[in-house]
């Protein structure tokens, strides 16, 4: 069995494992599994403990996790077909992000960061993402009515939406809590580099040592990365430059063969091996 989400599919990890005690039963764990449920959700804590292998998707995962625990967990990327880099305009800095209107994803921060930014600074935001929070789609109803330079443009199909992504000039990811966002590897595989906040999701996958974070929340240093990014748009060493070779180096990462490969080595590894899990106490 492949089960994902610890805590949403505790109740089925519990049904497979009274059903067939001893067969496989890998868990793939997301965000809020790693960076919320984990903590203090006892069936989601069961899950880990029932489970032969834990997948996470990104290489500080298995760091959320308790020391006994990391033995069974892999690390598998996710992969998406890669897209050509486009040549864009150096007039204006087109800036999107992509993701539904809900606090994990924080897009306070990018309201916050559209109001910092004058409508003539060149810099232009649009936003991709279904509301699921009202309070939200009222933030960003009036930061469109109050700041020409920021569209919400609601939710789209995925091939439009990844359009908007290969068309930009850079990808803003604002989350709080992220068990390796989709998003991020789709502007990696187009070309288009990315600002993103400073969590684990994001560092597990773009590297300790990248140059395009800004801490979570923080919507003034967002703005100052985007202006640095304006600033220098034209200039083969500048900012915008560095952060577009940099995720062009973590591009194979999240390629399908990765991924595949990835999937039937844990696949072999299961067959393989005795499949023993802790019970519960």
């Amino acid at each position: 069995m492949l089960a994902l989400h610890a805590h949403k599919s505790a109740q089925s990890i519990q049904n497979w494992t009274q059903a067939y005690p001893g067969r496989p039963l890998i868990v793939v764990l997301t965000g809020t599994d790693l960076y919320r449920d984990i903590a203090s959700q006892t069936q989601a804590q069961e899950s880990l403990e029932l489970a032969h292998r834990l997948v996470v998707l990104q290489d500080a995962g298995p760091w959320a996790l308790a020391e006994h625990l990391r033995s069974k967990c892999r690390v598998v990327y996710q992969s998406c077909t890669a897209r050509k880099t486009l040549t864009k305009t150096k007039r204006h800095l087109r800036v999107v992000m992509v993701g539904h209107l809900r606090d994990e994803k924080w897009p306070q921060t990018l309201f916050e960061a559209a109001r910092l930014i004058r409508p003539d600074e060149g810099i232009y935001i649009d936003h991709i993402g279904q509301a699921l929070q009202p309070e939200l789609q009222t933030d960003a109803l009036k930061t469109a009515q109050d700041c020409p330079h920021y569209r919400w443009l609601q939710s789209l199909p995925h091939s439009v939406t990844r359009n908007h992504i290969q068309r930009a000039h850079v990808l803003v990811h604002t989350s709080r809590m992220e068990g390796g966002a989709h998003v991020v590897m789709e502007a990696v595989r187009s070309g288009t580099p990315v600002l993103a906040s400073h969590i684990d999701g994001n560092v597990g996958m773009l590297g300790s040592h990248y140059s395009g974070y800004f801490e979570a929340g923080n919507a003034t240093a967002l703005v100052r990365s985007l202006r640095e990014c304006r600033a220098t748009q034209s200039q083969p060493d500048g900012m915008l430059s560095q952060l577009e070779q940099e995720c062009m180096a973590r591009a194979d990462l999240f390629a399908p063969s990765g991924e595949q490969a990835a999937l039937l080595s844990l696949l072999e590894e299961l067959k393989l091996s005795p499949h023993q899990s802790s019970t519960p106490s």
